[in-house]
């Protein structure tokens, strides 16, 4: 599995696209492996501050429920409708179209790098 390395990763598995004031956030290729088909998303919506570190939203697949956890500390300015509308797309393509929410980013919570990731990972 290929991680791209111009993302940041955290532990919970989510990755970080920083994109100057606004990061892109999705779940890493390995979680939506471990959830499985993911059939339902659950985001929060645009406006809202969310909290490094924080449960922001749920993903259910036909496994389980798991929590998102926010990798930053902003506000919410965009949230990937076509996730709401086919949740399947976070299983097809985590790094592209299934990213989930951008955040307007006022503080960054612990990230690893693309290798740090591989090796938690690979543990």
């Amino acid at each position: 599995m290929a991680l791209p390395t111009n993302l940041s990763y955290t532990e919970e598995h989510e990755w970080i696209e920083d994109r100057g004031e606004i990061a892109r956030v999705g779940i890493t290729e390995h979680a939506a492996s471990a959830l499985g088909d993911i059939v339902f998303v659950q985001l929060p919506e645009v406006g809202d501050t969310i909290e490094a570190g924080q449960a922001c939203g749920e993903l259910e697949s036909t496994k389980s429920v798991s929590d998102l956890f926010a990798p930053v500390t902003g506000e919410v300015v965009a949230v990937n409708d076509a996730v709401d509308e086919d949740p399947a797309v976070v299983n097809s393509d985590p790094y592209g179209e299934g990213w989930l929410i951008e955040v307007r980013v006022t503080e960054t919570g612990a990230t690893l790098t693309a290798q740090q990731y591989s090796d938690l990972i690979s543990e």
